[in-house]
């Protein structure tokens, strides 16, 4: 009998860390326009993996962190665009509260720039960050609207919700 290789779950964990700290650090510099290097430099040294007021946050996938935040920083434009595309007529993304638009530009970013990561995963993994700050009908705007950005960036149907995470 073979033993389970642990590491999948673990990296899946570390990224689901990183992507919960990305939207974040996103928020952060949103609210108070630090630059990003100083904010993955605080990030790194006091936030991933750390112990604050009681609560252990679980280890973060640093690299993919890091990647996170600075595409999302760096193509910006391009991220707000694919997301206002998905909004109804009427609305547009400064009418979206801050944390609300972290988790779409993250989510949009991921989409568009690591295709290593199977838009389902994609998806899925941003519906649970926004678990921690919305109720359901949130969480199923988040759904609706990254399910229509990854049909247009990806092409057809995402993948299934159960794919495996590269």
């Amino acid at each position: 009998m073979t033993t389970p290789n642990p590491r999948p779950r673990a990296l899946r964990q570390a990224r689901a860390a990183a992507r919960l700290a990305a939207v974040q650090a996103l928020y952060q510099q949103e609210m108070e326009g630090t630059p990003i290097p100083t904010l993955l430099h605080e990030f790194h040294q006091h936030r991933l993996g750390a112990t604050i007021e009681g609560v252990e946050y679980a280890e973060a996938d640093i690299a993919f962190f890091d990647d996170v935040v600075r595409g999302v920083d760096a193509r910006r434009e391009e991220i707000d665009r694919a997301i206002t595309a998905r909004l109804s007529e009427g609305w547009s993304l400064d009418r979206l509260d801050k944390p609300m638009r972290q988790i779409l530009r993250a989510g949009t970013y991921e989409l568009i720039a690591r295709v290593d990561v199977p838009a389902a995963a994609v998806i899925s993994e941003y519906i649970d960050v926004a678990d921690a700050f919305y109720d359901r009908r949130e969480k199923g705007f988040v759904n609706g609207l990254l399910d229509g950005v990854a049909k247009t960036v990806r092409g057809g149907s995402p993948t299934p919700a159960d794919a495996p995470e590269a």
